[in-house]
């Protein structure tokens, strides 16, 4: 092997690190010395039971290939609907002044706007 080969192999090589070390710097390659354990726990997503404002924030997704685990955080996320539209549905009730143990169907206030009220033409 001779000087020029030998040359060309550090020319490489300090190419090979100065791009490597733009990148870092660049935020093109992640650098994280001490990433979080990946975790073999299923997820547990939000507890049983009526949710609290404390429950949010222990909530952990497993990342997938492009981030986090799209039909965990759905699966949370309609949770969290469903609760607050229930809650919202309680609040209403108690500044109404109605029982709100009375439960009424979703569905009735659809069927009352749908249906002509009397005296209506036909």
């Amino acid at each position: 092997m001779g000087p020029e080969v030998v040359w060309v192999v550090l020319g490489a090589a300090a190419i090979v690190v100065l791009g490597v070390i733009g990148a870092l710097l660049a935020g093109r390659l992640p650098y994280d010395p001490m990433a979080p354990a990946t975790s073999t726990v299923p997820d547990e997503g939000l507890p049983d039971g009526p949710v609290t404002a404390g429950d949010v924030p222990v909530i952990a997704f497993d990342t997938a290939l492009r981030g986090y685990r799209m039909d965990q955080v759905d699966r949370v996320l309609d949770r969290l609907q469903g609760e607050i539209a229930d809650r919202d549905r309680l609040i209403a009730r108690l500044r109404a002044g109605t029982d709100p143990s009375r439960e009424e169907d979703p569905g009735a206030d659809r069927v009352r706007a749908a249906s002509p009220g009397p005296g209506a033409a036909r």
